[in-house]
């Protein structure tokens, strides 16, 4: 599947669809004008990959809805250049646009399928994220802690500790909270213990699965 003139226009569609649901952050915007997300996908899906809605991949996870993809970076804030962190790395997608917007990534994957897919693939299309880690995104990835910016793409019914002792000061934790329905919420760090706590509505993701052992 190559990167068409048709998959340009359709993407430039989407963007539009984006901006009318209140996307403002231009940099968001050309992200997902630019990346490819048809190349994320299984093939029979390709037809579909500029619709603003999720579809499944392996491991019985899907790849997100462009606009939740869209506001979980927008609600990051954080400036290019600056270290981010992902919880759940999935087809690969949302590391892809972090990238596109110059940021330093870390991503994290459980599922070993996944990880090992994301790992070949996503070099190929030209990102290359600092680290592609196998393991429990509960214990985010403390080697290189802290992080200017934390997007959980699952959900979680509490919000892990870990991920909070691992933001900056001033950094920002994106994480839906909530079994059946998720609250996107947005945990910022005020000080060394302290945190502020904004919520942004509803939304519905796979879980957050925690390695027990």
């Amino acid at each position: 599947m190559k990167d068409t003139f048709t998959h340009k226009g359709m993407r430039k569609k989407l963007v539009e669809t984006l901006i009318a649901k209140g996307i403002k952050d231009t940099c968001v915007l050309d992200a997902i004008n630019t990346v490819p997300r048809h190349l994320f996908m299984d093939s029979g899906f390709e037809g579909h990959a500029y619709v603003d809605k999720p579809f499944p991949i392996a491991a019985d996870q899907t790849i997100s809805q462009p606009y939740t993809v869209a506001r979980q970076t927008e609600l990051l804030e954080v400036q290019k250049g600056k270290k981010v962190l992902e919880i759940g790395t999935g087809s690969g997608y949302q590391a892809a646009i972090l990238l596109e917007m110059g940021f330093k990534v870390y991503t994290i994957e459980r599922q070993n399928e996944l990880f090992k897919k994301v790992n070949l693939f996503l070099p190929k299309l030209g990102y290359r994220p600092k680290k592609i880690i196998f393991g429990d995104g509960y214990k985010g990835f403390p080697e290189s802690a802290p992080y200017d910016g934390i997007v959980v793409t699952a959900g979680a019914p509490d919000v892990p500790k870990a991920l909070l002792a691992q933001l900056k000061i001033g950094g920002r934790l994106v994480i839906p909270i909530g079994v059946n329905v998720q609250i996107m919420t947005v945990f910022t760090r005020t000080s060394e213990n302290k945190f502020k706590k904004n919520e942004y509505g509803e939304y519905r993701f796979v879980p957050l699965l925690e390695d027990k052992n």
